[in-house]
């Protein structure tokens, strides 16, 4: 029988309202509105004082002011409180000699990690997974990873996929595997047969009528 936790968890949508929140952090009450006109970059970690979050935590330190130079600010989250964030940050720069300037949410009754589905029973019932969520500076969600607990994730991706959705909105293009700024980018395809049939003369470097690339 579907265990009812599980078949009752509720998951945020991409290019909808991300879910709002006004939460105790290790830099006062944020709430959602306070990211308005800037990219936020919501990330969960499943415990304080443990080591594979500690090396996530100490790779967002040290790629900060990436973020920021992108508009981008970051919070963290896990169910731990306010004074395990405090004691934790405090050992991470005292043993490792790294800052941690971004703030942390308090979520010991979890309303916001349920809300964002960062609970996962079959991983496990008490802890946030490893999740992350780009959310635009109109306060929709772009896009969300969720990570095993036992792997760490990649920084720099999440600078590479906010860089990419820029892009994408500025210029309404889309962004091939691995794009970085710089490279050339996807035209949309075609959408009907009189623009297929044109989409080979347009100028563009083609492999076929559907497969364009253009310099930004």
């Amino acid at each position: 029988m579907e265990n009812i936790e599980e078949a009752t968890i509720t998951f945020p949508q991409l290019n909808k309202p991300a879910p709002d929140f006004n939460a105790r952090t290790t830099h006062g009450f944020k709430k959602l509105s306070d990211y308005k006109g800037r990219w936020l970059v919501l990330f969960s970690h499943p415990a304080d004082f443990t080591p594979v979050c500690t090396t996530e935590f100490m790779a967002f330190a040290n790629h900060h002011e990436e973020f920021l130079a992108e508009g981008a600010d970051l919070l963290g989250l896990s169910i731990d409180s306010y004074y395990s964030h405090v004691a934790w940050v405090r050992n991470i720069k005292e043993k490792f000699g790294v800052e941690i300037n971004f703030p942390i949410i308090e979520d010991l009754s979890m309303s916001v990690a349920k809300s964002y589905g960062m609970i996962h029973p079959g991983a496990a019932d008490t802890s946030a997974v490893r999740s992350t969520f780009i959310i635009d500076p109109d306060g929709v969600l772009r896009a969300m990873v969720y990570y095993p607990m036992t792997n760490g994730r990649s920084i720099p991706e999440f600078l590479r996929i906010i860089r990419a959705l820029k892009a994408s909105d500025k210029h309404k293009i889309a962004t091939p595997e691995g794009w970085q700024p710089g490279d050339k980018v996807i035209v949309p395809p075609p959408q009907d047969a009189d623009a297929a049939e044109a989409r080979m003369s347009e100028g563009f470097e083609c492999t076929d009528w559907y497969f364009c690339k253009k310099e930004l």
